[in-house]
């Protein structure tokens, strides 16, 4: 039985006292987590009207990180409106809640994530789903509360495709009626329905290309997914696809080539004219016109609409989808690139103070 940890009321003194106030009002913040073993943690950057960012608060999740990567997207995530965020704490087993309120961040709430090693989170109005990557891997269900407060869904778990999945995103579409996990060592796609809160599946579905890897919908529910290909040198690509139910998943554009190593992050900009990639092996980003059909076509011949000077993982656009905040743990930095009218990409500058063990990028 899953239940919530408080850590007693001393503890809960200590980790909720008081909110962390950042520096800027009325500018977009940015969070990231460290995933530190000895201590979880969001880290609060604020960005100037240039797309510029400064560390503004680092705030405990009361939970642990693993230390290491985790292969994952969606370690964090945002309520509809941006009122709650979402950590993942694959150390410790849980997630923790924040509410959000202005530049302010609260921990409201810490709850077990009904698998072990939790990676990746997603929301759809009042229902979330964790993919714990963890021993055999499972998808486990929660509905939350006004106050912020996560009650787990009986009956919610299921399993993946394989007990060595590799599982690394799971995510609702824009209805909320399906969720897709990708699974990397299966190279599998899985699908489940949702029906009274509760998931039906998987529906299994091969990727298109090797080690498919993070993925997004655009705005036509069109789903997006990265392929590392193993990491093989300038093998990655990205596929579309078409997801009308759990059970049809139509290959629109089958892996178009990045021209890059090791396509892991998928994230999309512009009100869904965009799509980009993280080349973790290239420290590049690789830019894609996404047509209304759900087509992809490559921005530029080389593969390289931009430069992050390190291996960049996790990536968020802004509300206007017109700067790019890209998390690059290997230097230590936030990098931020502006999205032209063309989809090419300026480079605006980098911010340090990530650690190496970061994970995960939202924007509000």
């Amino acid at each position: 039985m899953m239940t919530r940890k408080s850590g007693g009321p001393a503890a809960l003194a200590s980790l909720f006292a008081g909110a962390v106030l950042a520096s800027t009002a009325g500018a977009a913040s940015v969070y990231t987590e460290t995933n530190s073993a000895s201590g979880n943690a969001i880290q609060i950057y604020q960005s100037a009207a240039d797309g510029s960012l400064s560390l503004a608060a680092t705030v405990s999740t009361g939970g642990l990180g693993t230390g290491a990567g985790l292969g994952n997207q969606g370690a964090l995530a945002l309520s509809d409106g941006g009122r709650w965020l979402y950590a993942v704490n694959a150390g410790s087993n849980d997630i923790s809640v924040f509410a959000v309120s202005g530049t302010e961040l609260t921990l409201v709430d810490r709850v077990a994530s009904g698998g072990t090693t939790p990676i990746s989170v997603t929301v759809h109005d009042q229902l979330l789903y964790v993919l714990n990557a963890g021993d055999t891997g499972n998808i486990t269900g929660f509905r939350t509360s006004s106050k912020g407060h996560l009650q787990a869904i009986s009956n919610s778990t299921r399993a993946l495709s394989s007990s060595t999945a590799g599982a690394a995103q799971v995510s609702f579409d824009h209805n909320g009626d399906v969720l897709v996990v990708t699974e990397k060592a299966t190279n599998r796609i899985s699908t489940y329905s949702i029906d009274n809160d509760r998931p039906t599946g998987p529906v299994v579905h091969a990727s298109n290309g090797m080690t498919p890897f993070g993925f997004a919908f655009d705005r036509r529910d069109t789903l997006l997914v990265s392929e590392a290909f193993g990491g093989h040198a300038k093998a990655a690509a990205l596929s579309s696809y078409d997801l009308d139910e759990p059970g049809s998943l139509e290959v629109i554009s089958g892996s178009i080539p990045a021209v890059q190593t090791a396509a892991c992050w998928v994230v999309i900009a512009r009100y869904g004219q965009y799509a980009y990639v993280t080349n973790t092996g290239s420290g590049t980003l690789t830019g894609y016109r996404v047509a209304r059909s759900g087509a992809l076509t490559r921005l530029s011949a080389d593969g390289v609409s931009g430069v992050t000077g390190g291996g960049p993982t996790d990536a968020a656009a802004s509300a206007d989808g017109r700067t790019l905040f890209v998390l690059s743990p290997s230097i230590g930095q936030i990098v931020e690139f502006r999205v032209n009218e063309d989809g090419s990409l300026l480079k605006l500058g980098s911010t340090p103070g990530a650690p190496s063990t970061a994970t995960g990028v939202v924007v509000r």
